[in-house]
């Protein structure tokens, strides 16, 4: 009988989480970062960037519709939306399926990744990088916000973890630059930021980071099993503090009229989201 191949990931010292492996679907060093994407029995199909799971098949779709549906129907009447990373394409393809939307521009730095998800991922984007909405740019974000003359109604921040060409996107300049040069008045922005029990000192540089900008900070949390040590924490950013306390009936509303089907997000899971525990809330301060 032969020896099973396991991978496992390698965010943490002394603790990981392993897969078996069926099948090696495809490695490469790309420009960025070492991309790697393999077949196991129970996940489906995985994807890891420097050795850390980034999204897998069976439960994707947890992390990409609390990342998209908690903004876009917390804000009254988003219309351009701004993905700085996202490359699986799970993140365009929950944001194209709010039709009021005219104009999505994502930004990705790794064009292998892109293309490589298109073709072993294909029911994370599900045709979504051919809608005629999407513009996508394949750069660094961080750049390409200092540099942003567009001004947008949701901006999300779908990074790596933050480190290597994720790190950038974690810093007080990249994020007054999205504040000031992107996105719109009354808009929202919404950020990856990692497991608060693994990743505590993430939550506080982001706080303190972020509430410098605007009025109303603060995070919203979901469960994805690979995404190992408890649930994991997004940060909120807007200088309309309403937006984030709405009630479950005004966002219902809202959800029904869009007649979009979840499979995890709804109305109250969106409220419930904002409720976090005390040793969260102490990272805050």
């Amino acid at each position: 009988m032969s020896e099973k191949k396991v991978v496992s990931e390698t965010l943490y010292d002394g603790y990981a989480q392993s897969f078996t492996v069926t099948e090696q679907l495809f490695e490469v060093k790309t420009e960025h970062q070492h991309l790697e994407i393999v077949e196991t029995p129970f996940m489906g199909r995985v994807m890891l960037l420097d050795g850390v799971v980034q999204t897998t098949e069976k439960d994707e779709f947890i992390y990409h519709e609390m990342m998209v549906h908690v903004p876009l129907f917390a804000h009254p009447d988003p219309k351009r939306v701004l993905i700085i990373g996202g490359g699986d394409g799970g993140i365009v393809r929950e944001v194209m399926r709010h039709k009021n939307i005219e104009h999505v521009t994502q930004v990705e730095i790794d064009a292998s990744v892109v293309e490589m998800c298109k073709e072993y991922f294909p029911r994370h984007s599900q045709g979504a990088f051919d809608d005629v909405r999407l513009n996508l740019v394949i750069a660094d974000g961080k750049e390409f916000v200092a540099n942003c003359k567009e001004k947008f109604d949701v901006i999300i921040s779908d990074s790596t973890d933050p480190i290597g060409p994720g790190e950038v996107l974690f810093t007080s300049d990249f994020y007054a630059d999205e504040k000031n040069n992107c996105l719109a008045e009354g808009g929202i922005m919404v950020a990856q930021n990692g497991v608060p029990f693994m990743q505590g000192e993430e939550i506080s540089n982001t706080y303190t980071r972020l509430s410098r900008l605007y009025n109303d900070t603060s995070f919203y949390v979901m469960p994805v099993p690979t995404y190992v040590g408890g649930f994991m924490t997004l940060a909120w950013a807007s200088d309309d503090a309403g937006l984030r306390r709405q009630t479950a009936e005004q966002i219902r509303q809202r959800l029904e009229a869009s007649a979009i089907e979840t499979r995890y997000y709804n109305a109250d899971v969106h409220v419930a989201a904002f409720a976090l525990p005390n040793y969260v809330q102490a990272l805050m301060k």
